[in-house]
């Protein structure tokens, strides 16, 4: 009976999952391609406010699928143990949950500033002055500190000193390089759109750089989470062969010992290949 509940749970989390990554790619093709041709007579789509809420608030808090995990294995094997393992796991999804969310706001605010540059310089070449120039650019590529800098630049303030303040912010480093740029040709007459060009081309070279050091890392990343996750796999084999592995884990000596040392190997080797992604990312 458990092994027929577990296979029904693991279809119910692979269609889940299916679900889930075919609405990201409808919603990716939408977001470039424009909304689709409406078809006449087509059924209208009902939405429930209440499932609506309720799914943004998971996608906006998904570490609670750790104490749902923990639930379920925990009224399978009959045992609280799951559920405050699942439970204590929470905050520590939360934690990498907000470093995930800050790593790739860093990386928009990043894209911004390399699209301020862009605007910079074109705006400089077409002509206008460099401080209606940065007025339009930042307005325009949304980069971080943007009304300090306008207010800047329209009064005649220190345009530097803005830009360096904004560029503290992570991913906004780049804007401490224009300050530079601004410094020399607003001081020594130097091109200012050459100088932004080059700053711009730097911080481009760098993020590709970055990009492909990412996608060279993906394939060890993956085979670090697939074998993570072998345990798993095992215990739903080991469910269907009759051999009750969640009984002997959860309510003897021995499996609470294997879960223990198990757990424990387990927690080390992701966090040894964390450390080691990290550490090459940082390089």
């Amino acid at each position: 009976m458990s092994g027929v509940v577990a296979v029904a749970l693991l279809g119910v989390l692979s269609v889940a999952w299916a679900v889930r990554v075919r609405g990201g790619e409808l919603r990716r093709a939408r977001a470039v391609l424009g909304p689709g041709p409406e078809v006449g007579g087509a059924a209208p789509v009902v939405r429930w406010p209440g499932l609506v809420r309720c799914r943004a608030w998971l996608g906006a808090r998904p570490e609670w699928a750790c104490g749902a995990a923990g639930l379920a294995v925990g009224v399978l094997g009959a045992s609280p143990l799951p559920l405050v393992l699942g439970a204590a796991a929470v905050p520590g999804a939360a934690r990498v949950r907000r470093a995930r969310d800050a790593r790739r706001a860093a990386e928009r605010r990043g894209d911004a500033v390399i699209r301020l540059c862009e605007l910079l310089a074109g705006e400089v070449r077409a002509g206008r002055q460099p401080g209606a120039a940065l007025t339009v650019a930042v307005r325009e590529s949304g980069a971080p500190g943007g009304a300090a800098v306008v207010a800047a630049a329209r009064f005649g303030g220190d345009v530097p000193g803005a830009l360096g303040s904004a560029a503290a912010e992570p991913g906004a480093e780049g804007l401490y390089g224009l300050a530079a740029c601004w410094r020399v040709a607003v001081d020594r007459g130097a091109g200012l759109a050459v100088g932004v060009d080059r700053l711009a081309d730097a911080l481009r070279a760098e993020r590709d750089q970055r990009a492909e050091l990412r996608a060279q890392l993906a394939g060890p990343w993956s085979t670090s989470v697939m074998l993570a996750g072998l345990p798993v796999c095992g215990l739903l084999l080991g469910s269907l062969l009759g051999a009750r592995p969640l009984r002997v884990l959860l309510h003897t000596g021995p499996g609470l010992g294997c879960l223990v040392v198990g757990g424990l190997l387990e927690a080390a080797g992701l966090w040894w290949a964390v450390r080691i992604v990290r550490g090459a990312e940082r390089g």
